[in-house]
């Protein structure tokens, strides 16, 4: 189709440009309209809603329940066109115990539990509102908020909720947007209301001090958090942080001398199935050998009973090991990123974010006294009227009687407006009582003073203030209560020494040609180890005693080095496993060596290109699957020797491929943690072909080859030896033609 051609109704825009503008509102409409809470009520578009629905099918605390079904259709049929399982799991969460601090849905039925099982289907459950849901959207037919149009413009729903109840902190949020997320932790109530108090006494207090008020988060499973005050501190004055939570364990002693520990409260979000079964996990695996069983004993409050191997393993040890390896102790995010009053996505600070909040409510408690004042004003003018009646009865039932027009009349004689009027003709003959004329004296005598204290309070900063503080107050007398979670700060973590919780076995270790590496259990004769099962075209490389304890360095040709654990290695089943596997290691790079690696090993290591330093055992251990950087290597360089240095050795030889040979005392080399090395010998062609340190004293040794397993020691050395970094010349008669010391 030539451009001519095309309808009037396409847009010709370069592919990127309509991709990123298309791209950006619906980042634009997942951040404002899905994902980020309202910094005034707390609260996501579907939870909103499904309060609002809620409200509407007359879902009140004193009321019956209704099938959550009905919720559902009513919310996505009305307000909310998305799935119903997404607008269901949104509310099914709003009425667990165990996710809100402070539930806004009182289900009844099956919504889940803290194991991890899920609610049952909404054709099954049944729901309604809870009183801090009512107050939340107190005042919605007061004229506090704005309302907008649904996405179909067929009804009406609420901007957001004007109630007092400080629902963004009090149970937190959590969501991810596009570009940006959120987490918020649930807190008190009473000391949010103790710091939102301090706030408005003193609106430049800082969030350091407002942290004296509001401790930290408190979960609705309790807990204990073991950040200290400092730590906390920071993460609310940035608004981004996290804070360490850990399950409440008690120590409980036995008859007899033994004891068990006893986890009453597990971290926030932790799913108490998976985490027994991760604890039975590291039991199975052997990981924690010091851990002997894990039973769950809970009915509606959390019991969970680990029994230690025996009774003289430390306690602290154990808390210690399962805080490491479990979920135990998590850490829970703080970004504290919301929408404020202008729709604005940002993080706030703890101070800001409660003073956005008492700002609404100022606001909040304006408007609906001015509503209150618009209605007494309508109120008093038929009122007003009605007093002109009762003063001037007979006339006026004489102008109604006679007048066929009476409404002017009416008007006209006594001053009246339009609707006092037509308010005197609707009344009911019953009114005409005495008594009736005094109760509208009254009401309107109050209505009177009810408008001049609302007038007031419009008019003063300070009386709105004031009222604030009386209304948080009487807030927090409701629905206030203690915390759950306790603040303790923890002790300094102590070194674990892991391979203490190891059962020690001997093992064989064994690698192939090829890479493929296994583990016997026991101690096989290392001469029996080619009579082992090999795949075709592989054979014996490295083999070597050890325990299941030990630590192992595997080198690789490009440097690196790698660690590998005794007690994680296939076992000696068929061929074993790549060592590939385990490792994050390139397959055309070679391996080297494979040894123990022991802090008080030394290492001969050389390159191809001549270079070589000594290395520690520390510098052999490597924390991650990537393994570290070694050896810093020259552009065409290998490593290519690595070899213990024995604790007597004072002298290094080196053969060249060019087969000449040198000896200078081991003390010329350096020992590094890293690095490229000094030169060994100097070469005009070729590069190292092997080297070795030994002790000058005891000579250097060679095997002279074939089957006789005999051994040539050269004890005068002297012509060889020379400085570090020599040509060399050719080795002793009979040196192997391969050029290896053995």
């Amino acid at each position: 189709m030539q451009p001519d051609d095309l309808p009037s109704t396409t847009i010709d825009t370069p592919f990127d440009a309509a991709l990123s503008e298309r791209y950006l509102v619906y980042a634009l409409s997942t951040i404002t309209a899905r994902s980020l809470p309202d910094v005034r009520d707390g609260l996501k578009p579907v939870h909103r809603r499904l309060l609002w629905a809620m409200r509407l099918l007359r879902l009140d605390p004193a009321g019956a329940y209704k099938k959550s079904a009905r919720v559902v259709g009513d919310v996505i049929g009305k307000y909310h066109p998305h799935g119903d399982q997404s607008v269901y799991d949104a509310m099914v969460r709003l009425a667990q115990d165990f996710a809100l601090r402070y539930p806004l849905v009182d289900g009844q039925g099956n919504f889940g539990n803290i194991d991890g099982d899920n609610a049952a289907a909404y054709r099954y459950t049944e729901a309604k509102l809870t009183p801090i849901a009512m107050q939340l959207m107190a005042g919605l037919d007061e004229g506090t908020v704005d309302f907008r149009a649904t996405y179909n413009g067929e009804e009406e729903e609420p901007e957001v909720f004007p109630g007092l109840f400080p629902n963004l902190l009090a149970n937190g949020a959590s969501g991810i947007a596009v570009g940006m997320a959120t987490s918020i932790p649930p807190h008190n109530l009473g000391e949010l209301i103790a710091a939102a108090e301090q706030l408005i006494d003193n609106p430049r207090i800082d969030d350091r001090a407002l942290v004296q008020f509001v401790k930290g988060p408190d979960f609705p499973t309790g807990g204990v958090l073991v950040d200290d005050e400092d730590v906390i501190a920071r993460a609310y004055v940035s608004g981004r942080g996290s804070f360490r939570l850990r399950a409440r364990i008690e120590v409980e002693r036995e008859k007899g001398g033994g004891w068990h520990l006893l986890v009453s409260e597990i971290p926030y979000g932790v799913q108490k199935a998976k985490l027994i079964e991760q604890i039975a996990q590291l039991i199975a695996d052997k990981k924690l050998p010091i851990l002997a069983d894990v039973r769950d004993e809970s009915d509606e409050q959390v019991r969970l009973i680990l029994e230690p191997r025996a009774r003289t393993v430390e306690p602290e040890l154990l808390l210690e090991s399962l805080f490491r390896l479990t979920d135990l102790e998590i850490r829970f995010p703080l970004n504290l990123n919301v929408l404020d009053a202008t729709r604005t996505p940002g993080v706030m600070s703890l101070k800001e974010a409660l003073t956005a909040w008492l700002a609404f409510q100022l606001e909040v408690l304006v408007r609906r006294s001015q509503v209150r004042i618009g209605k007494i004003d309508d109120r008093l003018e038929l009122l007003d009227g009605f007093l002109v009646a009762y003063l001037n009865l007979d006339r006026a039932i004489a102008i109604i009687r006679y007048e066929d027009e009476p409404k002017p009349v009416l008007m006209s004689e006594f001053s009246l407006t339009d609707r006092q009027a037509e308010a005197i003709l609707n009344m009911r003959l019953r009114s005409l009582r005495r008594l009736e004329e005094m109760e509208i004296g009254k009401e309107r005598t109050a209505l009177a003073k009810e408008r001049e204290e609302l007038v007031k309070l419009v008019d003063s900063p300070a009386r709105q203030r004031t009222r604030l503080k009386r209304d948080l107050a009487a807030l927090k007398d409701e629905f206030g209560d203690e915390r759950r979670t306790r603040i303790e700060v923890a002790a300094a973590t102590r070194e674990i020494d892991w391979s203490s919780m190891i059962e020690r076995e001997p093992i064989t270790v064994i690698l192939s040609q090829r890479g493929w590496i296994r583990a016997m259990k026991g101690h096989l004769a290392l001469d029996q180890v080619g009579d082992l099962k090999w795949r075709e075209g592989d054979g014996p490389f490295v083999n070597f005693h050890a325990q299941t304890t030990d630590r192992l360095a595997l080198f690789a040709s490009n440097g690196r080095v790698y660690t590998l654990a005794g007690d994680k290695l296939p076992s000696a089943r068929g061929f074993g496993e790549p060592v590939r596997l385990f490792i994050d290691l390139d397959a055309e790079v070679d391996i080297v060596e494979l040894l123990i690696a022991r802090g008080e090993t030394k290492l001969l290591i050389a390159s191809s290109d001549g270079k070589g330093f000594v290395a520690s055992g520390e510098a052999m251990i490597a924390e991650t699957r990537k393994g570290k950087q070694l050896v810093n290597l020259r552009a065409g360089a290998r490593v290519a020797i690595v070899k213990p240095v024995p604790a007597d050795a004072d002298a290094v030889a080196v053969v060249g491929e060019n087969r000449k040979m040198i000896v200078f005392p081991l003390a010329e080399l350096p020992e590094l943690a890293r690095g490229q090395g000094v030169t060994l010998q100097r070469y005009r062609d070729g590069g190292l072909a092997d080297a070795v340190a030994f002790a000058l004293a005891g000579g250097l040794s060679w095997p002279l080859g074939g089957e006789s397993g005999r051994i040539r020691t050269e004890t005068d050395l002297t012509p060889w030896r020379a400085a570090r970094g020599a040509a060399g010349r050719m080795p002793p008669i009979g040196f192997p033609r391969n050029n290896r010391f053995g």
